[in-house]
């Protein structure tokens, strides 16, 4: 099942049903009437059925943090329970500029977004919903989807769909609160987290729109299905956006665990012309070689000192890599909140430092200081920001020491042949099919 645009493929993994992707053509949007011939809006059995199967399915959040979702249904179910109810967003600002599922999902399939959000709403007990999107194609789509739903679909749950500025740091679960709040699309301090103060003070639950996807599949089919892929750590499929090799970008679903190698078949890219790759999106860092050595889950990923994250993935060929930390790192610059002086000083120190190594005009002491900064600085700022700047700064000196070697006093020849540079290193956004 594989759909190539002129820009941009989606396809799942060969012999793998898609259960988020769907299998009408990929330029299509899948409408009520599409939907509900696939079972969707079914109603659910009760909400301790429900929250049995997903704690039984070990779903984790396809936010970022890969947190058990079955662990912050029951958290604010039971303070909804105490504080007189609770709230739901469905998390569709997706601020990772290499990332395109949620986008993909919220434009072509949004009623099973919104049929994840109902079940999830049922589960918690909530009273009020949101999707919360930046993305106006999403958006737009959303808000047709809302007029099509038949009367009580979401029972006396109203849903409204809630627009932001795209930014890094606007997905953030606590910058969501805040904005709906009436406050600046800007991360807080925690605690107090949202599940237990959020939307009104009230408990609120912020969950990624891929991770809320999965839920009408497992009303439909149960917990074992759900299993029957990936491994016992990281369950199911999950969606992973392919960047990088000088090859359009592509949207998969894939089973957990499957061989880095074979996605990269599967992207049309040979394993000998890889260098590494930058993983999770912009947060987990970057990777050499050892990747081809990886499958693509949680457990995995953490052992090499990596991650999964948001399921971005690019692929580093030709690019140089300290080329390509110096962009991230820019980048990171540049969309700090301005909350936090460690995140705003830290962020322009790393990327200064990057940078005259990537022009070869640092010195080994700037590399001292960059390697102390990526070590101190982690976990200072009020949200993953920062962490995600130390997590590029500290991958690139740890896996590629050579290529920072070859930096010093002067410029390595690949970025003398074509320095590698972009505002969002690796961006989706202008390929992806309306």
């Amino acid at each position: 099942m594989k759909t190539t645009h002129t820009e941009f493929t989606v396809a799942a993994w060969p012999g793998c049903p898609p259960r988020l992707l769907g299998t009408l053509p990929r330029e299509d949007r899948e409408d009520f009437a599409m939907y509900r011939t696939l079972g969707g809006y079914r109603r659910p059995a009760g909400a301790d059925q429900l929250l049995g199967e997903v704690e039984a399915s070990g779903l984790l959040g396809r936010g970022g943090a890969a947190f058990p979702l079955a662990v912050k249904l029951r958290a604010v179910r039971d303070n909804g329970s105490v504080a007189g109810g609770a709230v739901i967003i469905a998390n569709g600002e997706e601020g990772e500029p290499a990332s395109v599922k949620d986008r993909w999902l919220l434009r072509h399939r949004p009623h099973l977004v919104l049929d994840g959000l109902r079940l999830a709403a049922t589960i918690v007990a909530a009273d009020r919903a949101y999707v919360y999107v930046s993305d106006p194609k999403a958006a737009h789509s959303v808000e047709a989807a809302l007029t099509e739903v038949e009367t009580g679909a979401f029972g006396d749950v109203p849903v409204e769909l809630w627009r932001v500025d795209p930014g890094y740091i606007a997905g953030e679960e606590t910058a969501a609160t805040r904005a709906i709040n009436g406050g600046p699309v800007k991360p807080m301090d925690k605690p107090p987290r949202p599940f237990e103060t959020g939307v009104g003070g009230r408990p609120t639950l912020v969950s990624n729109v891929e991770t809320l996807a999965n839920l009408p599949y497992l009303q439909h089919h149960g917990a074992a299905a759900f299993r029957s892929l990936g491994t016992s750590k990281s369950p199911g499929t999950f969606m992973v956006t392919v960047t990088g090799a000088g090859r359009a970008p592509g949207l998969y679903e894939i089973p957990h665990g499957l061989p880095f190698t074979q996605l990269l078949a599967l992207h049309g890219v040979s394993s000998e012309r890889v260098r590494g790759a930058l993983l999770g999106g912009y947060f987990s860092g970057l990777l050499n070689r050892v990747v081809l050595d990886t499958t693509m889950d949680h457990e995995t990923l953490r052992s090499v000192g990596s991650g999964l994250g948001c399921g971005a993935i690019a692929v580093i060929t030709e690019d140089c890599p300290v080329a390509v930390a110096a962009s991230v790192l820019a980048y990171f610059d540049r969309e700090n909140a301005g909350q936090c002086g460690s995140c705003f000083n830290g962020t322009a120190a790393m990327a200064a430092v990057a940078g005259a190594l990537r022009d070869g005009a640092a010195s080994t002491a700037d590399l001292g200081r960059l390697r102390r900064w990526s070590v101190v600085l982690r976990g200072r700022g009020a949200c993953a920001t920062l962490d995600a700047a130390t997590n590029v700064a500290g991958s690139l000196l740890d896996q590629f020491p050579h290529e920072v070697t070859r930096h010093l006093g002067h410029r390595c020849e690949a970025c003398r042949a074509s320095e590698f540079s972009a505002e969002r290193p690796y961006e989706v956004e202008a390929v992806v099919s309306a």
